[in-house]
């Protein structure tokens, strides 16, 4: 390929991580309206039942989902030396692992205090399937690239599957975000109002920002 179509490719990266950093903005502003202006806010500790429910979107959704795209496009958008940028990766992603098992066990809070049945859909299961994957994605870099460390050639070998691996996992959260969006609006029975409309754009933001950020990913530094 020429040297001008490489350059090309690699502006296009830098636009797809700029629209991926709008997209997740304005998904993060529906999210916090949502919660915020129509569910009432967020608190894990308080007696209103559905302000403890309120944790769970918050965290998976902006501290799972977004700050996990942040990581993943952290060795394009980070302007450092290899070394600081997988530290930079590591950090992020820890914090989205995180800030994902806190949403989780939010869910598990409120559906302990309202006595429902734990783990009874299809979005808990790919959900908590998802979380789970995350983790294990997380301690398997950490053991391979940066302590102890995988000798060079099979850093090398498995880089490529620790990358494709990475990305499918963040498009299971994604996908998780719509499949739990789509059942509170089964559940609230809101699809004609006002906050059924900021769910569905939030969810389609969300979608928007997973392209934008595999695109980044995919296209050349």
């Amino acid at each position: 390929m020429a040297i001008t179509d490489w350059a090309t490719f690699r502006r296009s990266a830098a636009v797809a991580a700029l629209v991926a950093h709008l997209f997740g903005v304005v998904a993060v502003i529906l999210m916090l309206v949502w919660v915020f202006h129509f569910r009432g806010g967020v608190d894990l500790n308080s007696d209103n039942e559905q302000h403890i429910f309120n944790v769970h979107p918050f965290l998976v959704h902006i501290g799972f989902t977004i700050v996990a795209g942040e990581a993943i496009m952290a060795y394009k958008i980070i302007p450092l030396k290899h070394p600081l940028q997988k530290l930079a990766h590591m950090a992020i992603t820890l914090i989205a692992f995180v800030m994902g098992i806190v949403g989780i066990y939010a869910v598990f809070k409120y559906h302990h205090d309202i006595h429902v049945l734990q783990m009874y859909s299809l979005h808990s299961w790919t959900g908590m399937g998802t979380i789970c994957l995350f983790g294990f994605q997380w301690l398997f870099g950490f053991l391979t690239f940066m302590y102890p460390r995988a000798s060079g050639q099979t850093r090398a070998w498995i880089i490529r599957w620790h990358a494709s691996s990475g990305l499918i996992i963040f498009l299971l959260a994604i996908c998780n975000i719509q499949s739990g969006l789509s059942e509170q609006l089964l559940f609230l029975g809101l699809m004609r109002d006002k906050q059924a409309r900021v769910m569905n754009f939030t969810g389609l933001m969300t979608i928007l920002y997973g392209i934008a950020v595999a695109l980044t990913v995919l296209l050349p530094q």
